[in-house]
Order: structure tokens, then sequence, then C-alpha cells
């Protein structure tokens, strides 16, 4: 299998290392010939480019439309209904210009992306090269290889020649390690842009004929109150492909009644998380019960109760409360709440109940905090979690291994975001950076990311379990369950550095948890 960006970038830094230390002629040319060795930095500038300027072509395109449908909008529309499920006329319209408005963003971030690509590649080329031909050159000075005894004296001449090609070869694969970093950081950088816009290219994901366009481009568009529309919308993109997935399978009958329940729901965002419940997994029967609870409710009571995490900013961090109670662990059940939380973002119909209760229509902050407290044990138990005290006693609990993490994300997050989660230790900066592509895919399609860290305090190791539940930029959105949620940069997380989401304790990222497909 080839080498990843990273693996060429790790390979080149250790032969940074080794190759000034080289001892001998023969330690040096085996070094040289390592070095050459790596391959170089892939790609093809100019297609890169061309594909730059395609999406750049089509980004006027976007913009005549977003142009066409301002006009229509100017005009006025009377309060007549489209699509099978009643969208009023004027909203589709706004819907229409907002999707256009973000087609014509995507494709220009798309542009951007590949064409700062197709540089940064054709930049790494040029020094790959000068870097291979000087150490082409270091190892034609030092000749061929010594023999046995050749090797075991070194006279001033054959010494000041290896030192002199020595420094040579230095150079040289110090230039190919700057390549190879500004490759592996522009491929890195090119795939998370193209991801993300390839997510917020939203109204698409939706793949079913049982909903017209309009209703399709309205669910699409909806997002809760109370914070940035663009950070909070009620459907991801994973949302979207799996309730079009989910309307493909009903039976017409089914169908007919999941389109009756939108048509009658109350608000956008009312349909929204109708749609998001069966998303999630639910049959149409559950989706009915669902949106019985929830019907006539107004967008900021849906909101807190169906959302555990609001986003305000893309910047420093922000509680995350259900009246004056947070969404926190109680005790050391860090990994379970995680959890809990993450599959409340992703499931609905789950989070009401630890909102609303049995009824979905409890107002007492203090009976969320008790259920959410239960199902934090509950997960605790089905994880195999670990207990203080003897095997016979009640004791509290004092964590989880990897393993029943694993367990429990597959038990409790899968069925309602379609992955399949395993363990991936990271040993160290490369191995972050290697999954951090995996990471942004995930999160910018709505699927949460478990991750632990770990540290040390009085001499002792502590752990603890997050999770990335956000992604903008080159920053990403780390839940904890203190009960906040904190923006890092992609740097700090490849450095192993989370402590301004936790605190100074935790100065090591040792494992995520992800699709493994």
């Amino acid at each position: 299998m080839a080498e990843s960006t990273t693996e060429r970038r790790a390979r080149l830094e250790g032969l940074c290392e080794s190759i000034p230390k080289a001892g001998s002629k023969n330690d040096l040319l085996e070094l040289i010939d390592q070095a050459l060795g790596v391959a170089a930095p892939e790609g093809d500038p100019a297609t890169l480019k061309s594909l730059g300027k395609r999406y750049r072509t089509q980004v006027d395109e976007a913009g005549d439309l977003y142009d066409r449908v301002g006009r229509v909008a100017r005009k006025g529309l009377p309060e007549v209904w489209a699509g099978d499920t009643s969208v009023l006329a004027s909203d589709a319209v706004s819907a229409a210009s907002r999707a256009a408005s973000q087609l014509a963003e995507a494709f220009q971030g798309g542009a951007r992306a590949l064409t700062a690509l197709a540089d940064a590649v054709r930049v790494a080329q040029q020094q790959d090269g000068d870097g291979r031909a000087k150490l082409r050159d270091a190892r034609t000075s030092l000749g061929g290889r010594d023999g046995t005894f050749d090797n075991w004296h070194e006279d001033d001449g054959e010494e000041s020649a290896r030192l002199r090609a020595r420094t040579v070869a230095a150079d040289g694969v110090e230039l190919r390690r700057t390549a190879a970093v500004s490759a592996d950081d522009a491929a890195r950088a090119a795939a998370r842009d193209l991801n993300k816009w390839a997510a917020e290219a939203r109204t698409g994901k939706m793949d079913t004929d049982n909903l017209t366009a309009v209703d399709r481009l309205m669910l699409a568009d909806t997002s809760n109150v109370g914070g940035d529309p663009d950070l909070n919308e009620i459907l991801s993109a994973n949302d979207l492909e799996r309730a079009g997935r989910a309307m493909e399978k009903l039976s017409p009958a089914e169908s007919a009644r999941m389109e009756t329940l939108l048509a009658n729901a109350s608000t956008p965002q009312e349909k929204a998380y109708l749609m998001k419940a069966l998303a999630a997994g639910y049959s149409v029967d559950e989706v009915s019960e669902f949106g019985g609870k929830i019907h006539g409710k107004d967008p900021a009571w849906l909101s807190e109760y169906l959302s555990p995490v609001t986003t305000n900013s893309e910047t420093g961090q922000e509680d995350q409360k259900f009246g004056d109670r947070s969404w926190s662990q109680d005790g050391l059940t860090c990994v379970p709440s995680s959890t809990v939380t993450a599959r409340a973002m992703v499931d609905p119909v789950y989070a009401l109940g630890l909102t609303g209760g049995p009824s979905g229509q409890e107002n007492d902050p203090a009976a969320f905090r008790e259920r959410l407290t239960d199902e934090q044990l509950r997960l605790h138990e089905e994880g195999d979690g670990s207990n203080d005290g003897w095997f016979w006693e009640e004791g509290k609990p004092t964590g989880m291994d990897d393993e029943g993490q694993v367990d429990i994300s597959n038990k409790e997050l899968s069925p309602h975001t379609g992955d399949s989660y395993e363990s991936r230790d990271m040993d160290n900066a490369n191995d972050r950076r290697d999954v951090l592509t995996d990471i942004n895919k995930s999160v910018a399609e709505g699927k949460p990311v478990p991750i632990n860290i770990e540290g040390e305090t009085d001499g002792e190791w502590v752990g603890h379990g997050v999770m990335i539940v956000g992604q903008e930029g080159g920053m990403l959105q780390i839940y904890n369950p203190w009960g906040t949620t904190t923006w890092v940069s992609e740097e700090d997380f490849i450095n192993g550095d989370l402590s301004a989401a936790s605190d100074d304790r935790f100065d090591n990222v040792n494992r995520v948890y992800i699709d493994q497909d």
C-alpha cells in the first residue's frame, strides 16, 4: 500500500535527524539511499488548477441564480403553499435564495481549495526535486561503499569528503522534508475544505422522489433559533442522506402518513425534527408518536428540548444547559456522559425523553438532571465501566476502558449515524495529523467523534473522554461532559493539547474512536 503524505513526512523527519549524525561513509550512503527512496509529493498541479478554474466558472452561474431568485423575492409573493408538505411560497423563495448563495460559496471555496493545493504541490515538487539533486550529488561524491577493511580507517581526506557530502545530504533531506510538510499540510487543508463544502451543499443530500424539490430545499435550510443559523442547522448532511434513504424504503401508505405529518407541522423547525427522527432510524409509527409530543411547540421550545448543543460563535467556550441544569457528567462518568449527549445531538426522540420525560411535556430541569444521571449510569454499566469498592458493593463509577467505549459507541450512536466505531491509538503528532481528515469529514457530516485525552496530576495518570462535535475552517468544536463546548485549533489537536477545552492537566490526545470503513 502506498505511503500516506503523513508517513512520508515522518520518514523524512527521522532522516533529517539521522543523516547529520552519520559516523561512517557506509552509514551515510545507506541513509542517503533511504532518503532517495521516499516518494515525491504526488499530484498534477495543472490538473488541479484546471479543476479550480472549472469550479470558479460555476460561481458566476450560481451568482446569476441568486440574482434571479432575489428578483422573484423582491416582487412580493402571495401567501400560497407549495410542495407536498405545505411550504409557504415566500419561505421557499427565501430558502432558494440562501441555497443559491451557499452554492456560490461552495464553488468559490472549492475553487480556492483546489487552486491553493495546485500551487502548494507545484512548489513542493520543485523543492523536492532540488532536495533530490543534492542527495544524488552527495551520493556521487562519496563513490562506492567501503569494504570491510576499508571501513576500519578513514584518513583526513576521506573524512573531509564524507563531512562535505554529509552537509550536502543534510541540506537535501531538509529540502525534501520541507516539501513533504508543505504537501501534507496542503493536502489536509484541501481535503478538510472540500469535505466541508460538500457537506454544506445540503439541498441535494436528500435523495428521494417522495418529497418535492421545494420540500427538500426547506428541510435542508431550517435551523434552530437562538444561535448562528449556519452553525445550528437541524438536519446535518448525514441526516439528510439517511432521511432520503428512509423515505425511499417506506411503503406508499407509510409515505403518505409521513407527508401528512410534515404538512401538519406548525413550523419549519417542527417539520425538520420529524425528519431528523426518521433519519435517526425510527419507524413512521414512532415518528408519529414523537410528533404528537412536539406538535405546536414554538421554535425556541424545540431548540431547548431537542438540541443539547447550541452554538453562538466560532470561537471561545459556551455552557450547554437545559434550563439552569448543565448537560454535564455526574461523577467519573465522562465517557458515558459524552456519549449520552452525542446521541441526544443525533436522536431527537432520545433527547426529548431526557429533557421532557416520558410525556415530553415536563418543564423541570431538576427532573432532567436526574434522568440524565440515570442514563449516564446505564451506559456506564452497558460499557462494563469500573467502580470503586468490592465487587459485591454498589461502588461509584471510576472510569471506562477503550473496549467499553467502543461498545457503547456502537450500541448508542451507530444505529442513529450509520457509522461503526473502532479505537485508534494516537502515539504521536503524526498519528493525530493523519486521522484529522477523517475527523473533519465525520463532524462536517454531523457525526460526533469520541476522543480520549490524558495527563498527570501530582504524578498520577488522569484520563478524560470528550467529543468532537463541530468543525469550521481550522477549528474543532469540543464537547466536554463538564457541560461546555469549546473551539480549539487543529494545531492544538495535532500537538495533543486540549487544555483550553478542559484544564491544564490534559496535554495529550491519546485515542480517537472513528468509523474505519
